[in-house]
């Protein structure tokens, strides 16, 4: 009868009821899409990036083409039909009308050839491989040379980081050949030639399931990061819910009956547990048989719903006792609402929903660890990217059930207390 009484109280509400349902659901499609979109978009277009080459060398006319043939970059050597300048193009990208300038500085090839020559010719010299005229030529010094580059300062450090490890590779690359060629001639025309192609290269290995590659996608983030949000939106109805019954006089009626207030808690465990199923299960769903149509990327659960289920129930039991400490200690609606959506909103913050925990401080991982979101998503990222089993998910189900533990004695107690005094 105390779960019928809580599903009678959800029905006087519809308007609430479908909110719990249809916002969920509207708020993974929309993101899903936005970030879908913005990933197939930045794909897809590239990004257009200034080139001023003060060389006119070998070494110039190299990055110019790799960074051509790049499937990221397309380079602009002019502005309203003027060559560029570094003041020009320094200009430009502060003002964010690009977002890097990537500036050749002069005789960069000349002065490169001449700093191999002077390393190679004084390797083959030590070796006694050249007369000792050689030796007596005087040594130009060949100062460092410096490629400048200029970032918009609106670019996150991300992208900055990858484009200098790419133009360093790439210069690095043209070093290491040039060397090569420059021992080739110094060794004469003979048979002497040296294999160019990178001796070390890389292959990511993904794990595997059914000889199929797990290959991560923006659907197995949102769905199990924005279910555990709807989940813990369930804190707002039921808080409200307790509080009006405190408010109305239903409480003080209730604990005239003889039942235990702890009967009552678990009326309403079962009934929003109940509900937060619903929930997942709808995710689930529009995630494998709308998100096709949509053009987004399916959610695979093929041999994971089972503990993707025991993921979510354990996650309901944890926004439910959230829910039960809050209304309990709450006197009025408007102390309940406000505080319950804005908590929600920062235990999904700091739990990974919207930024991942690796990208945060270590002070924010450390804080982020605490969050029972950050739990449940730990716990479905080992069920879907990781197939693991019920004994890996062990840990983060147990933090969640003893959350939910701690939440509701704590409620309990508060309310007895509160009645004795």
């Amino acid at each position: 009868m105390s779960v019928y009484k809580e599903f009678l109280l959800l029905k006087r509400d519809l308007g609430g009821l479908l909110t719990l349902f249809v916002m969920p659901l509207v708020l993974l499609i929309a993101v899903t899409i936005i970030q879908d979109s913005t990933f197939v978009s930045a794909s897809k277009a590239k990004i257009p990036i200034l080139l001023v080459d003060n060389d006119n060398g070998k070494v110039s006319k190299t990055v110019y083409d790799n960074l051509q043939q790049s499937t990221i970059f397309t380079v602009v050597t002019k502005i309203d039909n003027e060559p560029l300048t570094e003041s020009i193009a320094k200009e430009a990208v502060f003002k964010g009308k690009y977002q890097l300038a990537i500036i050749i500085p002069e005789k960069l090839s000349v002065d490169l050839q001449a700093k191999i020559d002077q390393n190679v010719e004084k390797i083959t010299s030590n070796l006694g491989m050249t007369d000792t005229l050689a030796k007596t030529q005087k040594t130009n010094i060949v100062n460092q040379k410096e490629v400048k580059l200029y970032f918009d300062p609106a670019v996150q450090m991300s992208f900055k980081n990858a484009v200098m490890s790419s133009v360093d590779k790439m210069i690095s690359q043209i070093e290491t050949k040039s060397i090569y060629a420059t021992f080739q001639e110094q060794l004469g025309d003979g048979d002497v030639s040296f294999e160019q192609k990178s001796f070390i290269s890389f292959k990511e290995i993904v794990p595997r399931v059914n000889d199929e590659e797990i290959i991560p996608n923006s659907v197995q983030h949102n769905v199990p990061a924005w279910t555990l949000f709807a989940m813990f939106f369930i804190v707002l109805p039921l808080s409200i819910n307790i509080v009006k019954e405190k408010t109305q006089g239903t409480f003080v009626r209730l604990r005239t009956n003889p039942v235990s207030n702890s009967i009552v808690l678990a009326g309403k465990t079962v009934a929003y547990l109940i509900i937060c199923m619903i929930q997942f299960y709808m995710m689930v769903a529009v995630a494998i048989f709308l998100f096709p149509h949509l053009g987004l990327p399916s959610l695979n659960v093929q041999g994971h719903l089972l503990m993707m289920s025991v993921v979510a129930l354990f996650a309901g039991f944890a926004a439910i006792g959230f829910g039960i400490l809050l209304g309990t200690i709450a006197k009025t609606q408007e102390q309940s609402a406000p505080f319950g959506a804005t908590s929600v909103i920062i235990l999904a913050a700091i739990g990974g929903v919207w930024v991942p925990v690796f990208a945060m401080s270590k002070a924010m991982q450390i804080i982020a660890e605490s969050s029972p979101m950050n739990w449940g998503l730990n716990a479905f990222y080992d069920v879907l990217l990781r197939n693991g089993s019920l004994l890996d998910i062990l840990p983060e189900i147990s933090l969640l059930f003893l959350f939910f533990i701690i939440t509701t004695t704590i409620a309990l107690l508060y309310d007895k207390k509160k009645r004795t005094v």
